[in-house]
């Protein structure tokens, strides 16, 4: 059997592979980008279908328009408005998850070819869908403040992408959180050069303590013509329920009406049910109570994952504690002769009972194989101590 050449360009994610082997009884897993399925809200998500069901069965049981469910749309809209990013009900796309939002910009936008710069490290699922579809990638290095604007401006001048990748709040392995400055200052850049910015922001609204800076989004209005180049994806997956499968995209028109066309040839439109189901849940008032309850959780574990990772590894390990998301992003540091290579180290904590994910597989190109990816979304306080013990006999003794 004969396949397309363009699977050649992409490999099986590391992250599901490593999947098969959490079978083992007992093991610990770190390794997932998980929400706990403990903090979704199932009787206001059952109260939400039930009123679907009851108020408009027809709407919430037939086909839909293919850029989504109209009372959907108006309550993204409004949900959107609270965080300062004004976007009119017709100004976005109902997608099914954020994730076929980057397929449908990587349908729309990428030829064979094509320059595409991400964070370096960046969402895996990301870097598959774009290779899947003929791009060359450029990986932008990241600090503790998010991709380095000095670095990416650089970048864009040097390669003329397509389009530049971000994901500026709590990134997906890194954590990081960009600044203000940085985020007024990519607008600037990507308005001046016409580059066109893809903003993915699943995590922004899983804040620990003070809420991050606004979206790009929500600030574009302070830079002219930077809206004309910008796209914003989100996804109620994280704090509501991936299981629904809700995500939106909202974009200049030209570029909405193409991502349109073909989500027509994909899967015709999302879940109806679904989105009937996530639009009776915003109006219903609920998410902010959630929201509170999901930041509070994860905070505590992200806490608790933090000081296990200095006590049991020391100076064996380095980090940045994250002010939101669901990541902890951590370097091998070799100190005083422990192991460097996160890969291996992998391996030895599956033996040890204990899984997470090793970071090259994150990165775009030159990969630092000296990095690991730690979740501590569905983990307890009690077995995030217990398996970070594990990780630290597994390493070495601390420093």
């Amino acid at each position: 059997m004969q396949f397309a050449d363009r699977l050649d360009k992409i490999e099986t994610s590391a992250i599901r592979e490593l999947f098969k082997l959490l079978g083992k009884p007992g093991i610990i897993s770190f390794a997932g980008g998980f929400p706990d399925a403990a903090m979704f809200d199932v009787e206001g998500i059952k109260a939400a279908a039930m009123a679907a069901l009851t108020e408009e069965p027809g709407g919430a049981l037939q086909y839909g328009a293919t850029e989504g469910y109209p009372a959907l749309r108006e309550q993204l809209s409004a949900y959107m408005a609270l965080k300062g990013a004004t976007v009119a009900p017709e100004g976005l796309i109902v997608t099914t998850g954020s994730q076929q939002a980057l397929d449908l910009l990587g349908k729309t936008l990428i030829t064979p070819g094509d320059k595409v710069i991400v964070e370096s490290p960046t969402f895996l699922a990301t870097i598959q869908c774009f290779r899947l579809y003929g791009a060359e990638l450029i990986g932008a290095p990241v600090d503790a403040q998010g991709v380095k604007a000095d670095e990416l401006e650089r970048l864009i001048a040097l390669h003329r992408p397509k389009f530049v990748y971000l994901i500026p709040t709590f990134g997906n392995p890194s954590g990081a959180l960009l600044s203000l400055e940085r985020r007024l200052r990519m607008l600037e850049v990507c308005a001046r050069t016409g580059t066109v910015l893809i903003e993915d922001d699943p995590y922004g609204d899983l804040y620990f303590n003070a809420p991050p800076p606004p979206s790009l989004l929500a600030l574009s209005d302070r830079v002219p013509g930077s809206r004309d180049w910008l796209v914003h994806c989100g996804s109620l997956s994280k704090v509501l329920s991936p299981g629904l499968r809700v995500g939106w995209m909202a974009a200049p028109a030209e570029l909405l009406s193409r991502a349109v066309m073909c989500k027509q040839f994909s899967d015709a439109h999302t879940s109806t049910f679904a989105q009937a189901t996530a639009a009776r849940y915003l109006q219903s008032g609920r998410m902010p109570a959630t929201l509170d309850n999901v930041r509070r959780v994860y905070a505590q574990r992200a806490a608790a994952m933090g000081a296990a990772l200095t006590r049991e590894m020391g100076d064996a390990i380095a980090f940045t504690p994250p002010g939101g998301g669901l990541f902890f992003w951590a370097r091998l540091t070799g100190a005083n002769g422990a192991l460097r290579d996160a890969a291996e180290f992998a391996r030895r904590a599956i033996d040890a009972g204990v899984a997470f994910v090793p970071g090259a597989p994150f990165y775009a190109d030159h990969p630092d194989l000296s990095t690991l990816r730690l979740s501590f979304a569905t983990a307890d306080v009690a077995r995030i101590a217990e398996g970070m013990a594990r990780l630290g006999k597994a390493l070495g003794s601390p420093a």
